[in-house]
């Protein structure tokens, strides 16, 4: 059985465009920040990075969160003894945990979360998570998965993270008169997971969402499952729900009016939905987002916009703001590039957009002071330098932490990118 239902293409686009693949020096975040929007998503888990002071700095920073709010994440600090072999890490660890759970009755499901010093001192977190999770099962499970920097992206600790939680989703009875189920994957903020919910529901499709909000609702998967990605950053997931025997549906993102109206139209193809009530559930929501994106489209078109490799959201991001707000794209890089999750995006790019997969930043940043881009989309880390050269950038970080999915959401997407142009004019007037 083929495990990827098509979707044929009419463009071509850059489907079969070079790829420049740079591999030199790197400027990204690691997986732990996908901790950020997880631990707000899946509401009785916590995450406990094993790892360095810097890692508990990291994540404090970027969540915006003090300590004594009680956020459900933490680290469990490795120090020197543990990094010289003078104390017992997995004796530490047991008792960090037996503390914590102590603490936390509400928790349900325990992350430990590797980090680049777990790694260094080869600590085996796989091999701790069951043992722990058989000392405090059926009260809380116990998994693990690595957020370390060591050749990843920001986010593909969210990709880590579902792929560990995939074993534990329950089976799916397999039955020949069993309609198929509709699965989405991918973290959404929970007022755009309740916005696709209902479309879904106008079409007549009973839908789960894939993390859920608690982890005692862990959706069934099998042969009858449909996958629909929601995250252009979820190829472990996506593999791993593809063992249990599940179909993925090909489709492009849900990003602007275009991007959203071809995923809810994959996914009513797949599962039966006459095309006519797929039009009537999507027509208000369509023609909102494109009077709120008009505004927009008139201080954008035009307009240049270079992409570093940072999120993975780049090839999206990037068709959604060259064929919807007429921007021109001067190069569209990206950390990895999976051809097959991309197809659809790949088609609709611009002919002759510029691609590169992975990172050099030095010769990067050269490419991008000879363009000049209006805009420069960017890590936080070459944000400030480049502005300091009098370019405009957009930190890709907030792409991920701001809900830009679906029809609602299409102008605010379109507003991050409006917003650093109205501001560098206003400093220059």
């Amino acid at each position: 059985m083929n495990a990827v239902i098509p979707l044929h293409l009419a463009d071509a686009g850059c489907a079969d465009a070079p790829v420049l693949r740079e591999r030199g020096q790197r400027e990204v975040f690691c997986g732990l920040t996908g901790i950020i929007w997880l631990h707000r998503k899946i509401q009785d888990a916590f995450f406990l990075v094993v790892g360095s002071r810097t890692c508990a700095h990291l994540i404090q920073s970027a969540a915006g969160v003090m300590i004594f709010a009680e956020p459900r994440f933490a680290t469990a600090i490795i120090d020197e003894r543990d990094l010289a072999g003078l104390a017992d890490a997995n004796e530490e660890l047991d008792r960090v945990v037996s503390r914590l759970l102590e603490r936390r009755p509400d928790i349900r499901l325990l992350f430990l979360v590797g980090s680049c010093p777990s790694e260094v001192i080869k600590l085996d977190l796989s091999r701790a998570a069951q043992r722990l999770s058989q000392r405090f099962l059926p009260s809380v499970r116990v998994l693990n998965y690595s957020g370390s920097g060591i050749e990843t992206t920001f986010t593909q600790g969210e990709d880590a993270c579902l792929a560990a939680l995939v074993p534990e989703l329950p089976e799916l009875p397999e039955s020949p008169t069993q309609a198929p189920q509709l699965l989405v994957v991918g973290t959404l903020a929970d007022v755009v997971e309740d916005q696709f919910r209902r479309l879904f529901s106008a079409m007549g499709l009973q839908v789960n969402f894939f993390p859920p909000r608690n982890s005692q609702a862990l959706p069934a998967v099998g042969p009858g499952t449909r996958l629909l990605l929601a995250q252009p950053f979820l190829g472990d997931t996506a593999r791993a729900l593809e063992g249990r025997g599940a179909q993925r549906v090909a489709a492009p993102f849900p990003l602007g009016v275009e991007g959203s109206t071809a995923w809810f139209e994959a996914a009513a193809q797949v599962m039966g939905v006459p095309p006519e009530r797929v039009a009537q559930a999507l027509a208000a929501p369509q023609e909102r987002a494109r009077q709120a994106l008009a505004r927009h489209a008139q201080a954008l078109g035009g307009r240049s916009i270079f992409f570093f490799p940072d999120s993975q959201l780049e090839v999206p991001i990037a068709r959604f703001l060259a064929r919807e707000l007429g921007m021109r794209l001067l190069e569209v890089g990206t950390p990895y590039l999976h051809r097959q999750h991309l197809a659809q995006e790949l088609a609709w790019l611009p002919e002759g957009t510029p691609l590169s997969e992975g990172q050099d930043v030095e010769r990067q940043i050269e490419r991008c002071r000879a363009a000049r881009p209006d805009i420069v989309v960017c890590g936080l880390g070459l944000a400030n330098p480049l502005e300091s050269e009098g370019l405009t950038t957009k930190w890709s970080i907030e792409l991920v932490f701001t809900p830009i999915q679906g029809f609602e959401q299409a102008a605010d997407l379109a507003e991050l990118f409006a917003r650093p142009l109205l501001r560098r004019q206003l400093l220059a007037a």
